[in-house]
This record gives structure tokens, C-alpha cells and sequence, in this order.
């Protein structure tokens, strides 16, 4: 089986934030690893799949407007049409939380796995364009 990776990394807005405090909700963490989930099967299959479900989900941190965040995920294992998946979100950046210069952030030394999960997708077996992605690859040899 190849090795199947995906990392997104982005800024948790203002219009993230859900609730008191710019906290913004778990639910954008499960937003993120479906993008990763997306293109890990386009990458595996080159079809967008459809998610079928999440066997764990686990909330570590809060995670606020303004943090940058990186989802990651990795195709564990491959049925016929089933992609075992898991996934992680990191804080890598935030608000240096200084009075007066609410703009000011910082790079963590040690990002904060603020999510984790595992789930299956499917690529039903007549959308599966493996051989014909291959056969787009410069580098593959006709056959």
C-alpha cells in the first residue's frame, strides 16, 4: 500500500469563533479533516469518495479565533472501496494574549494536538481511477 498523506494549515477567523471568548467549535475540527479526508482519496483514487463515518473523535484543547491550525491525516489501511483513515490538528500559532495589542501571536516551540480521530471513507469501485491516474504520470511506463 502507498504512503497517503495530507496536511492542511490555516487561520481560525473571527467568524470561526462560536462561542464567548472567539472559542471556536470542535465541529471546525471535523470541517478541516474532511477537506484532508478529500484529497487523501482523490491522491489514493482520484475520486472525492464520500465519508462514512468516525469511529473516535477526541477533543484535547480549545482552540480559538486567530490560533493557525495544521489537520494531517494518513490513510491507515485500503479495502476494495474502504479507506481507513486517521487524522490530527496541531496549534502551531496563537494569540500572545497581551493587553493592549490584541494582534500579537506567537509560534509555539510545541505544537498542541488540540483533535484526533479515526474514520472510514468509500470510493465506490467504479469511480476508482488508480490505473487511469497512473497512466497520466509522465514518469509511468504504457502498459
Amino acid at each position: 500500500m502507498e504512503n497517503y498523506t495530507s496536511l492542511i494549515r490555516l487561520r481560525l477567523s473571527a467568524h470561526d469563533a462560536h462561542y464567548a471568548g472567539n472559542l471556536v467549535d470542535g465541529a471546525k475540527m471535523l470541517h478541516l479533516f474532511g477537506d484532508v479526508a478529500t484529497e487523501l482519496l482523490i491522491r489514493s483514487d482520484g475520486d472525492e469518495g464520500l465519508f462514512v463515518a468516525y469511529d473516535s473523535v477526541e477533543f484535547l484543547a480549545p482552540v480559538y479565533a486567530g490560533d493557525y491550525i495544521e489537520a494531517s491525516g494518513r490513510i491507515v489501511s485500503m479495502g476494495k472501496s474502504s479507506r481507513k483513515m486517521v487524522f490530527e490538528a496541531r496549534k502551531v500559532i496563537a494569540s500572545a494574549g497581551l493587553s493592549g495589542q490584541p494582534s500579537a501571536a506567537d509560534v509555539l516551540i510545541e505544537p498542541i494536538v488540540v483533535c484526533r480521530a479515526s474514520g472510514t471513507c468509500v470510493v465506490p469501485a467504479q469511480c476508482q481511477r488508480k490505473q487511469a491516474l497512473k497512466s497520466l504520470d509522465p514518469g509511468s511506463s504504457p502498459g
